[in-house]
């Protein structure tokens, strides 16, 4: 059995870079489809023999993810670590993949778009649109950093619906009018006379909330896929720890995980 859990190790590090997303509940798995009896007996020794294996493999600090345009280092997918901020790079690339999830008419923005907009108006992001245009899509995905928080702006294309996601409920309705502001200038740009006007904005009020000060941007991302998927937003704070783990997971297998896999 040791020699299992060693080769499970170096096959997980090799593949992810550090046991960062590790769960238990995959090595005992694992072991138990190897040795194909019940392992409950086993399971402490098990866990005390996978720190000791786990200490003895070395860190490769040259470890990257590369999908399109995005390369993340393991500095990157390091901030998926439990309590950890994460960064621009991890935001953008998971973006990306719920973009090619399989549903086109999703688009999501750059998490620098908003600042960028804040402080270059219109024409600084004027470009930004170049390749896309956003009135044939369904739904706008934009994360916006104020200060210290992330919170997640969702437009409905088809409805002319803005939404506020906001984790902490701290009122940033005004960047939700931004967005609303800028939807508005882009279909006059395009001539897209249909969304000069017409918009709502709200924000939206029954919502997973966080309860400490440092997962607000896996928030903003497990909104955006349930969004994008069309699921409900069925997680709470508990399952954040979980949630890091699977968005670690699906950024080094640049795809997303499906519902059977997410266990939530």
């Amino acid at each position: 059995m040791s020699k299992i859990i060693q080769e499970f190790l170096t096959n997980f590090h090799q593949k992810y870079g550090s046991f960062i997303p590790l769960r238990t509940s995959d090595l005992l798995k694992h072991i138990k489809e190897k040795f194909h009896e019940d392992i409950k007996d086993y399971k402490v020794w098990i866990l005390e023999t996978t720190v000791e294996e786990m200490a003895k493999i070395k860190s490769n600090p040259t470890f990257k993810v590369k999908y399109k345009k995005h390369t993340l280092t393991l500095d990157d997918l390091s901030t998926l670590a439990s309590e950890s901020w994460i960064n621009d790079q991890v935001i953008n690339m998971y973006g990306d993949l719920i973009m090619d999830c399989g549903n086109s008419k999703v688009h999501f923005l750059n998490s620098f778009f908003h600042k960028k907009l804040l402080s270059r108006g219109y024409e600084g992001v004027k470009r930004w649109t170049k390749q896309v245009d956003l009135f044939s899509q369904h739904l706008i995905l934009v994360p916006v950093h104020i200060e210290v928080h992330w919170c997640l702006v969702a437009a409905d294309i088809i409805r002319k619906k803005v939404c506020l996601y906001d984790s902490q409920r701290i009122g940033l309705q005004k960047v939700a009018w931004n967005i609303l502001k800028y939807l508005m200038k882009e279909a006059k740009e395009k001539k897209q006379t249909a969304f000069e006007d017409g918009w709502t904005v709200s924000m939206m009020e029954k919502i997973p909330q966080q309860t400490n000060e440092n997962d607000c941007g896996v928030f903003i991302l497990e909104y955006s896929r349930c969004l994008a998927l069309s699921e409900a937003l069925q997680f709470s704070q508990r399952d954040i720890p979980f949630i890091r783990k699977r968005i670690y997971k699906e950024l080094c297998e640049c795809k997303l995980h499906d519902k059977q896999q997410n266990n939530l």
